[in-house]
């Protein structure tokens, strides 16, 4: 089984993406930095779109829609825990008329 490496700060990050920003090779970065330069592609894509250079959903918006469906999948258990409740206790004849 393989082990996932650790993720890199931001400013490591950053500072990868403006050495290939000044002109240096993708591969000599990536080698230089010790990480695959399909690792550095990624971050070169997402910053393009963060930056607006791109269309898609930026970081920020990813983070949201995750929250949001996190939120949304929440809802929809209590909401379905209600609905059982409820069909119990009009079963049971328990609710109040």
């Amino acid at each position: 089984m393989s082990v996932m490496p650790a993720a890199k700060p931001p400013e490591f990050r950053r500072r990868a993406l403006d050495l290939v920003a000044m002109g240096e090779p993708v591969a000599q970065v990536a080698k230089g930095l010790g990480i695959s330069e399909g690792t550095l592609r990624r971050w070169m894509a997402i910053d393009a779109v963060d930056s607006g250079r791109v269309e898609g959903l930026t970081s920020a918006e990813k983070r949201e829609l995750i929250e949001l469906r996190r939120k949304t999948r929440v809802l929809e258990m209590e909401n379905e825990i209600l609905k059982r409740a409820s069909a119990y206790f009009a079963r049971e004849n328990i609710l109040p008329k």
